[in-house]
């Protein structure tokens, strides 16, 4: 009982030079508070809504509302029937990075996808021609498949196989991936749930190593002049900004892009543009996100029917 706490303490001292910020970070993680629910709206919202609706950001899309802490979306009718998506702000804080993409987005990537919210979110920005959402735990599928038939994101594929094979067989395809990478999740904390061996190094470590593997195949998929996204819901910075440095060093021609609306966010520990924010600061759990850009000229590859096939679980098309 006496190392967590410890360790927790240690990792407050790496993320904040201000000691005040320490205590109320370890504090929020210690005796954690609810955070406001918040929906993600699949279809056109509703002229009147059934929730009453927190004052937004002055960054959240529209298509985003943060409730007051007494709602209780899921147990709505409109849930089951697919109009929104209930997610984490903090969710919504590391996915908001897409709208810095200006370029069309014909095909996205969702590497890590269930249970599905940043594939969501891709999809309600982008109306891609094509959402491909790939998780390697076979037991996370159902959950995933659930909510895309539930929300409707069509058309789209769902996949369950490890990123090497993804690589090698859709290498520069799409516009977007999207790598919200396996983490220790030290934010579940933050909400009350348990997270064991977080903080510990050797998970860390682990989750860090599994990470750069990740997204070093991920970087084979975006297609020339495409972006990747990389986010986390931890605090570790081995599992963040160093995997973000990482990167740039191993695959000079992805270059970080600046994310305007976030820029009262940007982490101060690293030079490199990425965002976090934490959970005394009330938005949501914790989050961790980066924008980055292939810059390479040539050719994007074309998906073939008989491929997708191929590694399709699940398939939803328009009717």
């Amino acid at each position: 009982m006496e190392k967590t706490p410890n360790l927790l303490i240690k990792l407050s001292r790496r993320l904040f030079t201000d000691t005040n910020l320490q205590e109320k970070f370890v504090t929020a993680l210690s005796q954690p508070q609810p955070f406001n629910p918040c929906i993600l709206w699949c279809r056109e919202k509703l002229d009147e809504l059934p929730f009453l609706v927190e004052t937004p950001t002055d960054w959240q899309p529209e298509f985003i509302d943060r409730l007051t802490l007494d709602s209780k979306p899921g147990q709505s009718p409109l849930h089951n029937q697919g109009y929104y998506y209930c997610l984490d702000f903090s969710s919504v804080f590391a996915a908001s990075v897409l709208l810095t993409i200006t370029s069309p987005v014909k095909v996205v990537f969702d590497m890590c996808a269930a249970p599905g919210g940043k594939g969501i979110f891709a999809w309600r920005v982008f109306q891609p021609e094509l959402l491909i959402s790939n998780e390697v735990i076979g037991k996370r599928l159902g959950m995933l498949i659930s909510n895309l038939k539930r929300c409707q994101i069509q058309p789209s594929i769902v996949m369950n196989r490890d990123s090497s094979v993804l690589a090698e067989n859709f290498a520069r395809t799409s516009d977007l991936v999207i790598v919200d990478a396996p983490c220790t999740g030290q934010s579940l904390l933050a909400k009350g749930e348990k997270a064991v061996g977080c903080f510990h190094p050797a998970n860390i470590n682990q989750c860090a190593n599994r990470q750069k593997r990740i997204i070093a195949n991920s970087t084979k998929i975006v297609a020339p002049q495409g972006y990747l996204a990389y986010m986390t819901c931890t605090y570790s910075p081995e599992e963040n900004e160093e995997v973000c440095q990482w990167l740039i060093k191993k695959f000079p021609h992805f270059q970080a892009i600046e994310v305007e609306h976030l820029r009262n966010y940007r982490s101060h520990l690293t030079t490199i543009p990425c965002y976090r924010i934490f959970p005394q600061d009330r938005l949501g759990a914790g989050a961790f996100t980066a924008l980055f850009k292939n810059t390479e000229e040539g050719t994007v590859n074309h998906l073939f029917p008989d491929v997708l096939e191929n590694f399709c679980v699940t398939q939803l098309r328009p009717e």
